[in-house]
């Protein structure tokens, strides 16, 4: 037996009549009777509109303006005037970027242009080669006999040239290279040289080398040929000055730095730097170590890239290639011992070692790395066994980014000249930015301003005549 439900009144409503917000059924309404009602919720903004009619702005033209709400947002007059004043600013700006591509363009160009002609220097290296009749002080007449040129004389060939505390990088890339550099100023000029069947060429890289250009013909020969111009034997000089004179005639007891970067195997390529040096060595032209004493000459040898420094340090009694010491890895000498004992234990031990053994550790590291002792200490490095002390100056101390060094930058470079310069040694940093030249020409006052002795550089005119003041053009290469 089932029991059956009550019976449903059809006129029963089962869903109570429930407003918004309140819980209570409406007395007033008829329960039997089924009232559902919903308010509307009003849209708060604008209401959506295709994307396409957005951009345009056509969009918003039916809206009404009634509406307080809406009546706030910008009008469609509002944002076209705020339209064509973004695309106005934003085509003055192409146009300035397309400007400045331009000149930008021609600036290359004339560079490129430039390039092509010799510069004031290379105009000026006929000074330093011989004449045709090999006397650099008479000139051809009309008739057959020389006549004396009574503005010339034997050691002329410099004349009017200030040395400049400048080295420079890369000289055998420059149109004409050392007379170049001289006619300059600089006092330091590097040479990249690589040992192929016991000869050594200069060049960047193997692909620039040929069998013309190497260390004897672009270096060591016009050296000689300019010193002995420079200790002429004349009626009025009968006898050689002792030093010999060096290359500048304003100047004569200031050292040519020749910094000679070995690209090869740094034992084979040391042997074969000390040979080609003969010609210079037998002149008495180099600035050598005696065991006792440093003896200037006009003509100062230093070995970097793959040079050995067990190579180089093993003579006690005489040396004349000198190392080019890590800046960054100098150790400071104690306040109580401020010069350098040159007979140091690494020294006695370097003494006795065999070749063998040197040329087992001369390995190629590159710039102030080759042959280097197992420990490093205050008296590895001194004057009598290096001449300069370098570090990449963008692996070191940094790029002075924004546009100028930090505190920490400043200190790094004091630090590091204060220690070199207790060795007596000459700084340079190499990798200096090129580019902008206000930059470069900022990097250039700050270090000469800390007591940086040498400057590396490409650019000889800008180093040595120009000002090294920011202009705006000079953002410009």
């Amino acid at each position: 037996m089932s029991v059956q439900p009550p019976p449903q009144n059809s006129s029963t409503s089962l869903d109570a009549h429930f407003e918004p917000y309140t819980d209570s059924v409406n007395p007033e309404e008829d329960t039997n009777k089924v009232n559902v009602h919903v308010q509307p919720v009003r849209e708060v903004g604008r209401p959506a509109r295709p994307w396409r009619r957005v951009l345009t702005g056509s969009a918003w033209t039916s809206v009404s303006s009634e509406d307080p709400q809406l009546a706030e947002q910008p009008t469609l007059k509002q944002r076209s005037c705020c339209s064509k004043f973004l695309r106005g600013l934003v085509r003055t700006l192409v146009g300035i970027l397309i400007m400045l591509g331009i000149i930008q363009f021609i600036s290359i160009a004339c560079g490129i242009v430039l390039s092509f002609f010799p510069d004031e220097y290379d105009r000026a290296v006929n000074n330093w080669l011989p004449s045709t009749n090999n006397d650099p002080i008479q000139i051809q007449d009309t008739s057959t006999t020389p006549i004396p040129l009574p503005t010339r004389w034997p050691t002329d060939i410099s004349r009017d040239i200030t040395p400049v505390a400048c080295h420079s990088h890369n000289d055998y890339w420059r149109r004409v290279p050392l007379y170049s550099a001289l006619q300059a100023g600089c006092i330091g000029v590097e040479a990249d040289v690589w040992l192929f069947d016991e000869e050594l060429y200069v060049g960047h890289t193997t692909s620039s080398l040929t069998r013309e250009r190497t260390l004897q013909s672009m270096y060591v020969n016009p050296l000689i040929s300019i010193l002995e111009r420079q200790n002429p034997i004349t009626e009025f000089h009968p006898s050689l000055d002792t030093p010999a004179h060096g290359v500048f005639d304003t100047d004569p007891d200031q050292s040519l730095i020749f910094l000679i970067d070995f690209k090869t195997a740094g034992p084979a390529t040391y042997h074969a730097v000390v040979e080609q040096l003969a010609p210079l060595r037998e002149r008495g032209y180099l600035t050598h170590f005696n065991g006792e004493e440093i003896i200037q000459g006009p003509i100062t040898v230093v070995g970097t890239g793959n040079a050995p420094f067990n190579l180089i340090n093993a003579g006690s009694s005489y040396r004349d290639i000198f190392f080019d010491a890590p800046l960054d890895k100098l150790v400071d000498i104690p306040e109580d011992d401020s010069t350098p004992d040159s007979d140091s234990e690494m020294e006695t031990d370097s003494e006795s070692e065999s070749e063998a053994t040197l040329i087992k550790r001369s390995n190629d590291h590159g710039q102030g790395q080759s042959g280097m002792p197992n420990k490093i200490t205050a008296n590895t490095f001194n004057a009598t066994n290096s001449f300069y002390a370098s570090v990449s100056f963008r692996a070191s101390i940094g790029f002075p980014w924004p546009f100028h060094f930090t505190q920490k930058q400043m200190e790094l470079i004091r630090t590091q000249v204060r220690i070199a310069h207790k060795h007596g040694l000459k700084v340079r940093y190499w990798a200096l930015p090129s580019w902008p030249r206000s930059l470069r020409n900022h990097i250039w006052r700050v270090l000469a301003l800390e007591g940086v002795d040498v400057l590396n550089v490409d650019d000889l005119v800008g180093a040595t005549k120009g000002e090294w003041n920011t202009r705006v053009f000079d953002w410009w290469p």
